[in-house]
């Protein structure tokens, strides 16, 4: 695979103030400048889920946003785990609960 098409894929959980801010609305709008694939979910436990894929510099840039989230937010913790890329093209807003497992 030519260094170009190279695509990272890492799975986040956020915990702090995440949820009923537009956490996930403004994380699609991120997602998309940048052309990743995955997806957003709120968990039933007050966290947030994401699956992100696409090239590593922009995946990387996605998680420091992540990080720090919208001004409406306030990520305390950020859980991150690398995963293999499953193809996703474009990044979309889940139903609670619904996204992949």
């Amino acid at each position: 695979m030519a260094r170009g098409d190279e695509r990272a894929c890492m799975h986040a959980l956020l915990s702090g103030r995440v949820q009923g801010v537009g956490f996930r609305w403004f994380a699609r709008e991120r997602a998309r400048e940048l052309g990743l694939g995955g997806w957003i979910d709120n968990l039933p436990d007050g966290r947030v889920e994401v699956w992100i894929e696409g090239p590593p510099e922009r995946v990387r840039s996605m998680l420091a946003w992540l990080d720090q989230g919208p001004p409406t937010a306030r990520v305390e913790k950020l859980d991150v785990r690398e995963e293999t890329p499953a193809g996703l093209e474009s990044f979309e807003v889940q139903r609670v609960g619904s996204g992949p497992r």
